[in-house]
C-alpha cells in the first residue's frame, strides 16, 4: 500500500545531507514551508546551497536557516528588501555566496530540470553582467543566453491539501514555485492543512501529482490572536 504520510517534520527531512541543494518554494511570504525550513535547521544539515525566489524576511523561516549558518549559496532573484537584514549582512562579510537570477529565468531553470531539458537559451540578461561568461547565440536577430537547469535533492514546498499517495492542491498564490520544484527534485516533501481520503481530490485540481511527491506532512493552520485560524498564504 503507497502512504506517503510522514509521521513528523523530523521524519520526513532525516537524511538530508551537508552539501546538499534545497528549492524551497514560496514568493515573498506566500506559499513558504516554515515548518520544513524551521525542522531543516534543526535538523542540522550545512553547507546547503538553497534555490527560492528570496531571500529571506525577518528573522523566521529561510532567514533563520540564513542565520543559522547553514547555508553556503543562495540562487534567487529578489534577495534584498525592507527585512532582509540577516541575507545583507551575511552577504556583505562575505559568508554567503548569491547567484542572482531573474525570476522569469528561475522559474524555467527549475522548470527544465523536471521536464529533462539540457539547457536553453533565453534572451534575458543578453549584455548585462547577469549572462556572465555564458555562450550567446543570434537567433532570428535577436540575441540570447545559454541558460542551464536547476535541478535539486530536495524540494521542500506548501501545498493545501494531499492524500496519502502525494497527490496535492494548492491554495491561490501559495502555488508559486511548487509545482515546478517538486518536478525539480530527487526528493520532495510537502506540508499540507488537510489529509484527503483517496480518492476525493478532483483530479481536475490535483496540480502535483503524486508521482513527483515522496512525503507529505500534515501540519496544523496558524492560530491567530483572535482566537480564529488564519488560511496560509
Amino acid at each position: 500500500m503507497i502512504n506517503k504520510i510522514a509521521r513528523s517534520v523530523a521524519d520526513a527531512l532525516a537524511g538530508i545531507p551537508d552539501g546538499a541543494t534545497v528549492l524551497i518554494g514560496g514568493f515573498g511570504t506566500a506559499g513558504i514551508p516554515n515548518e520544513l525550513i524551521e525542522g531543516l535547521v534543526e535538523q542540522g544539515a550545512k553547507d546547503l546551497t538553497v534555490v527560492n525566489n528570496n531571500a529571506g524576511n525577518g528573522e523566521t523561516g529561510l532567514a533563520a536557516l540564513l542565520k543559522a549558518g547553514r547555508v553556503r549559496k543562495i540562487i534567487c532573484s529578489f534577495p534584498r528588501q525592507a527585512d532582509s537584514q540577516v541575507f545583507d549582512g551575511l552577504y556583505r562579510s562575505g559568508k554567503i555566496e548569491l547567484e542572482l537570477v531573474p525570476q522569469g529565468n528561475l522559474a524555467e531553470r527549475i522548470r527544465a530540470a523536471g521536464a529533462g531539458i539540457g539547457a536553453f537559451f533565453c534572451p534575458t540578461g543578453y549584455g548585462t553582467q547577469l549572462a556572465g561568461n555564458r555562450e550567446t547565440r543570434e537567433i532570428d536577430g535577436k540575441q540570447y543566453v545559454l541558460e542551464y537547469p536547476i535541478h535539486g535533492d530536495v524540494a521542500l514546498i506548501k501545498a493545501e491539501r494531499g492524500d496519502r499517495w502525494g497527490n496535492l492542491v494548492y491554495r491561490k498564490a501559495a502555488r508559486n514555485f511548487g509545482p515546478v520544484m517538486a518536478m525539480a527534485a530527487k526528493k520532495t516533501i510537502a506540508t499540507v492543512h488537510d489529509i484527503a481520503e483517496l480518492g476525493t481530490l478532483d483530479p481536475e485540481t490535483v496540480v502535483t501529482p503524486g508521482i513527483f511527491v515522496h512525503q507529505v506532512v500534515r501540519i496544523e493552520r496558524v492560530a491567530t490572536q483572535a482566537g480564529g485560524f488564519k488560511k496560509a498564504a
